[in-house]
């Protein structure tokens, strides 16, 4: 069974990373353009877009937090945040096929971002059935 210590490790470090794409998507923009596609200057559209994926960084922020604040008297918390991660699986991915000109950076670390997300969802749903178990 996997210790709660590192449940909650992996779960804080989720919240931090996602509150750090928020504040990358809303506050800087012009650097999510330059690492991903050698330009500050982006579309309308694709602003948008980014302030989009930033909003969704911000629920991932919110329900990883209440994760960690609930889910050892409820673990339904983590398999919400399996769903989370799964479902996001294959963004990054995508993104990357139909983006215009994407950097070797944007081609390498975001597919890597989606198996990391089917790794956690993973992880995460693997927890929370040994953690129902241990409850029933």
């Amino acid at each position: 069974m996997r210790s709660s210590r590192s449940i909650a490790i992996v779960l804080l470090a989720l919240v931090v990373f996602d509150a750090l794409l928020v504040l990358w998507a809303f506050g800087f923009p012009e650097w999510w353009f330059v690492l991903f596609h050698t330009t500050e200057q982006a579309t309308p559209g694709a602003e948008l877009f980014l302030k989009r994926c930033g909003a969704n960084w911000a629920a991932f922020a919110l329900f990883q937090g209440l994760a960690l604040k609930y889910w050892k008297s409820s673990p339904h918390w983590l398999a919400i945040v399996a769903g989370l991660r799964l479902g996001d699986s294959f963004t990054d991915v995508t993104y990357v096929v139909f983006a215009p000109d994407p950097t070797w950076i944007a081609i390498v670390a975001l597919p890597a971002a989606g198996i990391i997300n089917l790794i956690l969802g993973w992880y995460f749903l693997t927890c929370y059935f040994q953690r129902r178990s241990v409850n029933d």
